[in-house]
């Protein structure tokens, strides 16, 4: 088994943590620094940051939940980071977040311990929408709101177009399908304006609804399952046919005439 898929399906991490994990050469195999690649066979001593790593849980109850995250935790799987979401989770299986939110920043993440689905949510191709609800220290303008809709020059990047709606005279919600390093935020500020809060409120299909600040629920089945890698060579799945509305007994016709 592939060393990243070994680490994630242990719970360690996702397989992109550690793909950097490995880079940064925290990762060893038998007492040697892993490269990107290595196979891990049975009953080899498999250790980040010096902590042994347990075997692959293939049978392992896999996991996914949503969590309404707080302003001041950390989205991160380091323990030693104080307010790290691991800890502030608490969860009995070993779980770690789907992506990130902003430390400053409040709302929906999903964790789980299942690393083969997270690449299905995060890969840019996907354009999957994540959407944010923000407030700003000033009053908003039609400008900003074309400004922000249209896509805005960063430093980096332009950002992707997006869809944005006014809520209130600071407040605007708004729907992203990239995921740039506190992208928002940038964006706000190359117009003008500080953002004060952000929420996010919705991934994909999966709604952050009235879950209270600070906790978290599990995922439903008809949540999970557009989640999962669809098997190679599988078909899309068809949407149900419309067969109109059922014919009226003849009885029924006639039941309210006079």
């Amino acid at each position: 088994m592939r060393l990243n898929k070994y680490l994630s399906e242990s719970g360690a991490c996702s397989r992109r943590e550690a793909d950097t994990y490995i880079s940064e050469g925290r990762v060893t195999v038998n007492g040697k620094p892993a490269v990107l690649g290595t196979q891990v066979e049975d009953g080899d001593d498999v250790r980040l940051d010096g902590d042994r790593v347990g075997a692959a849980r293939k049978k392992a109850r896999p996991v996914y939940i949503a969590l309404n995250k707080p302003v001041g935790i950390t989205c991160t799987t380091e323990r030693h980071v104080a307010g790290n979401i691991v800890d502030f989770v608490d969860h009995p299986e070993r779980v770690f977040p789907i992506g990130r939110l902003d430390k400053d920043s409040e709302g929906l993440i999903l964790l789980t311990n299942d690393g083969d689905i997270v690449n299905e949510v995060l890969r840019a191709e996907h354009n999957h929408e994540k959407e944010y609800v923000v407030a700003v220290d000033r009053a908003i303008t039609p400008e900003f709101l074309d400004g922000m809709a249209a896509g805005v020059r960063l430093p980096d990047a332009t950002t992707k177009p997006c869809k944005i709606a006014r809520l209130g005279p600071k407040v605007f919600k708004i729907v992203l399908t990239q995921g740039l390093n506190r992208q928002i935020r940038r964006m706000c500020e190359a117009l003008g304006y500080t953002v004060e809060t952000l929420q996010r409120v919705r991934i994909m299909h999966i709604k952050l609804g009235e879950l209270p600040l600070g906790r978290y629920r599990q995922l439903s089945a008809q949540e999970i399952a557009p989640l999962l890698p669809r098997p190679k060579h599988a078909p899309a799945p068809q949407p149900p046919q419309h067969r109109g509305p059922p014919a009226k007994h003849p009885q029924q016709r006639h039941r309210h005439r006079r």
